[in-house]
């Protein structure tokens, strides 16, 4: 169920007509700006806010644990990160010592990263499809980016990319979410992951496509919000289990997260880990 309203507290409308509660202050939301495009490409202004400290994707203790785990899978070789953003991941894994490559998708995004660093080369474009030259003993696609593809035939592509990309023996590494289909009340499509003063947001599910969207609701400076939708396909362990078997991969460990925690039924998340032979 949704978490029960506080009294007074501000409420937005959605564009299906869903009302929502963000914590009571005392006052009505008058004034909510939508984002001129979705988040899906990355715009000049949202690239410049992604960069978060307080944000806990970029906490040192939790980018310490991702880079020595991918950098003990990598080897000594070098490292593709697929959908490298800004750098969160692969500046601090080339400091320790691994030679990191990038794909990405928002021009945006790569500029920022290049603001940061020369260091680490970025092609432009879709990773489903964009090479880069060489050959890698990893690649890797972290915090649920494989959702940004929208259908089961790109995320298959995807792995065939990663694939095309690796040395004999190589490594694949995903990190993503599992599916909260388990928390949809009967009869209902939206699941709350976020419900503060500051932040409301939510997942709206289509269980036929396995489409979703992230609504993001942003309190700023002046007491309005901001409406930020980011689309994703959903996909399951098993699932990404077949494409990796389309694409020539073989199993090889699936935790809970970067330490290594057992993945379980409970678990909210995944890091799994696939390899050619060779």
């Amino acid at each position: 169920m949704w978490p029960r309203r506080a009294r007074c507290a501000p409420e937005v409308r959605d564009g299906a007509g869903r009302t929502f509660t963000f914590g009571a202050d005392g006052g009505r939301v008058s004034r909510v700006h939508h984002d001129e495009v979705p988040s899906d490409l990355w715009t000049e202004r949202q690239a410049e806010g992604y960069d978060d400290p307080d944000d806990p994707r970029f906490s040192p203790q939790l980018l310490e644990r991702t880079t020595r785990f991918l950098a003990e899978l990598a080897e000594g070789g070098r490292a593709l990160e697929f959908a490298i953003g800004t750098g969160r991941v692969a500046i601090p894994l080339q400091q320790r010592g691994v030679e990191v490559s990038g794909i990405e998708y928002s021009p945006a995004m790569a500029d920022r990263l290049r603001r940061k660093t020369t260091e680490i080369p970025v092609v432009i474009g879709d990773m489903a499809t964009t090479r880069v030259d060489g050959e890698f003993s990893l690649v890797y696609l972290v915090f649920n980016t494989i959702g940004n593809l929208y259908t089961q035939e790109a995320q298959v592509a995807c792995f065939r990319n990663a694939a095309r990309h690796l040395r004999p023996g190589g490594r694949f590494v995903v990190e993503v979410g599992v599916p909260g289909l388990r928390r949809l009340p009967p009869g209902q499509d939206a699941v709350p992951f976020a419900v503060t003063e500051q932040h409301l947001g939510f997942d709206t599910y289509d269980l036929v496509t396995q489409r979703a969207v992230s609504h993001h609701y942003a309190r700023q400076e002046d007491g309005s919000y901001r409406y930020s939708p980011h689309n994703f396909r959903y996909v399951w362990p098993s699932e990404l289990d077949l494409m990796a078997q389309l694409a020539g991969f073989a199993p090889e460990a699936r935790y809970a997260d970067w330490d290594r925690a057992p993945f379980t039924a409970d678990s909210d998340s995944h890091v799994s880990v696939w390899r050619l032979p060779g």
